[in-house]
């Protein structure tokens, strides 16, 4: 005969394996190598928008840029734009913009970063290094498009404090080392 203490007993125990295996589950997926559980956490200081100075191969100019997590905190998007004006290093001027996703892939275990770039380029890179401090993040390619084979490109962040970061953005030719291309100092919009 079934008791009302053995079948609330039986429910407690189903539901506590059930939950459990849940937790486990969910857990394992989130669990970094370095101990983390917030597989986000080197990127999270850069969510909201920023205004940057640049300098590089096009020239000097000035950046805009936003950082903003999307679709259930699974991805963040970033919308940017860096303008050029003529200069004698670039007479034509240039304006620049790209439109950037983060991604966790649990499989590899890494952070995804993936920019389209207006002039039809395609970048995926991997997360290749975080110091120790959290204050230097580098992400390398792992595939260009439409780009001659062989090229490579680093993107580097090194963070200054809660409202400062310095972007790099390297490329490598074929059997060259990275050279950088442009670096912008981003600060905080108020």
């Amino acid at each position: 005969m079934k008791t009302a203490a053995n079948t609330t007993l039986r429910t407690s125990l189903v539901f506590t394996i059930v939950f459990g295996a849940a937790f486990a589950l969910l857990k394992a997926e989130t669990i970094q190598p370095d101990g983390t559980t917030d597989p986000w956490k080197p990127l999270r200081i850069l969510i909201g928008k920023w205004e940057g100075d640049s300098n590089g191969e096009p020239g000097v100019g000035k950046s805009e840029r936003e950082y903003a997590f999307i679709f259930n905190n699974r991805f963040i998007r970033v919308l940017g734009k860096s303008t050029y004006l003529p200069q004698e290093k670039n007479p034509k001027g240039e304006v620049h913009e790209e439109m950037d996703f983060y991604s966790y892939d649990k499989a590899a275990k890494k952070l995804i970063l993936r920019q389209f770039h207006i002039e039809g380029f395609v970048n995926q890179l991997a997360l290749d290094n975080v110091s120790d401090d959290g204050r230097t993040i580098v992400f390398i390619s792992t595939s260009i498009e439409n780009i001659a084979p062989g090229w490579q490109a680093r993107e580097t962040y090194r963070i200054l404090n809660d409202n400062e970061f310095i972007e790099t953005f390297a490329m490598a030719e074929p059997d060259h080392d990275f050279a950088t291309y442009s670096e912008t100092h981003f600060r905080r919009k108020k």
